[in-house]
């Protein structure tokens, strides 16, 4: 199949849902993309370029170092790393998605305020019609198929999406807030939802403005403030309240394996409330959105009670804080 948009190979198509080898493939897609932006990271680091951001990252464009390349070694293997980044996450103007041209500005400071005056995307146009949208996005159905478009728009000073930091807590060990994310902590939230089983998301491509634009299957929409506690997706691990408490919906601990094996990584996931949950074709409930970070292991590791739980939880998903002791009972 073919994207209506952009004329690449996708593998999401109305309320269709992929088979599992398109699952899989998926996936790869979305760990490929952020092992090269990581790859393009250290070898701008090795060229001296300095990024203020991984926006500046995201958005380098294919020729930036073309002329530097022939002197070889660091130089051509930025080259090299930037060509591998946008094969992976192409850049297309947003009148591709049939918006006018959007008029924020790529570089300055990225006022908040100047941004949503300008958001281009306030309104559906002839090929998307607009149906929903929030702190982080704002998402459109395609006319041709119903499928989902969604445009990660970004803020004050080169931040997209949301994520937690952590801080420790007064009452628990930990405290996790959510607030203004990165371009690869915004990838990485995209890759939990689809190996939580949740939507099958397609990143397909970044605007030069740094819009995001990432696609999923269409759903039903849940109403708001439906309990969802019995539904969340499998996998995840309860975490005890006396070692961390967040200020979003249901957090849970998620070990991340990835498709080609190695030891899976720790995260953080919550706001899984109603509305980040949409009925599918066949009945099932998927979340389609999250908010997450990776677990702070450098704090938690001069914590022995979470360092040992958390060597216990990775085989035992029940481990409670203390061995032996129920946590109801501490």
């Amino acid at each position: 199949m073919q994207d209506h948009f952009t004329g690449q190979l996708t593998r999401i198509q109305g309320r269709s849902l992929p088979g599992d080898q398109d699952r899989r493939d998926l996936q790869h897609d979305h760990e490929r993309r952020l092992a090269a932006l990581h790859r393009l990271g250290a070898a701008a680091a090795e060229c001296g370029v300095r990024a203020d951001s991984d926006r500046d990252l995201i958005l380098v464009a294919e020729d930036e170092v073309s002329l530097l390349e022939g002197a070889g070694g660091s130089w051509a293997t930025f080259g090299a790393a930037i060509r591998e980044l946008r094969a992976l996450l192409p850049l297309r103007p947003l009148e591709d998605f049939g918006f006018p041209a959007a008029p924020l500005a790529v570089g300055g400071s990225g006022d908040l305020a100047e941004i949503e005056a300008t958001n281009p995307l306030e309104e559906s146009n002839a090929r998307l019609r607009r149906i929903g949208g929030g702190v982080e996005a704002w998402a459109f159905a395609a006319e041709a198929d119903n499928s989902v478009y969604k445009f990660y728009l970004p803020r004050e000073e080169g931040r997209i999406g949301s994520e937690f930091v952590f801080r420790p807590g007064d009452e628990t060990t930990l405290r996790a807030e959510a607030g203004l994310g990165s371009y690869r902590g915004l990838l990485e939230k995209l890759l939990l939802v689809h190996a939580l089983g949740g939507m099958a998301t397609e990143v397909i491509a970044v605007t030069p403005e740094g819009i995001l634009v990432a696609k999923q299957a269409l759903g039903e929409p849940l109403a708001q403030g439906d309990d969802v506690s019995r539904v969340l997706p499998v996998g995840l691990i309860e975490i005890p309240s006396r070692f961390l408490r967040a200020n979003r919906d249901h957090p849970r601990l998620f070990f991340l394996e990835a498709s080609e094996g190695g030891v899976p990584r720790a995260f953080l996931v919550a706001d899984m409330h109603a509305r980040n949950f949409v009925r599918c074709v066949d009945g099932g409930l998927r979340v389609i959105d999250l908010v997450a970070a990776p677990w702070p292991a450098a704090i938690t590791a001069r914590e022995p009670l979470i360092a040992d739980w958390l060597g216990r939880v990775g085989s035992d998903p029940d481990a409670t804080a203390l061995p032996g002791a129920s946590d109801d009972e501490l």
